[in-house]
């Protein structure tokens, strides 16, 4: 078989409507539109919405409110039961360490809240923290340090 022997499968393509060629074609004079009429105007029609007169659907669903605010920041959450169940005795928590234990992506921003108990002293560096996860963490023997959140680095949310 070569490329000049390829042809399209029987019956899977017609002829095109050729339509305003004379009447001796048969599709002459009115194109095969009728004399008179909405469908027989350039232009006319009804909408693809047009339900014969009654309340179409699209006007009787409720209308979506408010406004998406293109600058919030979603952060990630991480509990402290998780921080205690991956990571050791001393260990450095930080978003690279989050994202290689599976936890968060790695450019996303980090909030570590207080569900569950930690034993384990860590030094943990997240954007947000819980006072209540701060509070448990430092009992522990732990530090907590706040980073910086760029706003450049965060992609566009539409």
């Amino acid at each position: 078989m070569k490329l000049h022997d390829l042809r399209p499968a029987e019956g899977s393509t017609k002829k095109r409507k050729r339509v305003g060629r004379g009447t001796g074609s048969g599709k002459g004079k009115t194109s095969t539109r009728g004399i008179k009429g909405q469908n027989s105007r350039s232009g006319g029609g009804v909408p693809l919405t047009f339900e014969g007169g009654q309340l179409p659907l699209v006007k009787r669903l409720p209308k979506m409110r408010g406004f998406n605010n293109k600058f919030k920041v979603v952060y990630t959450p991480v509990n402290l039961d998780s921080l205690d169940r991956i990571f050791d005795s001393g260990a450095s928590v930080s978003l690279e360490s989050l994202a290689a234990a599976g936890l968060t992506g790695a450019e996303e921003p980090v909030v570590v809240l207080g569900r569950g108990e930690i034993s384990k002293p860590l030094s943990i560096q997240v954007h947000r923290i819980s006072a209540g996860a701060r509070e448990k963490i430092e009992a522990a023997g732990g530090s907590v340090e706040i980073l910086p959140y760029e706003v450049d680095k965060r992609l566009p949310r539409s």
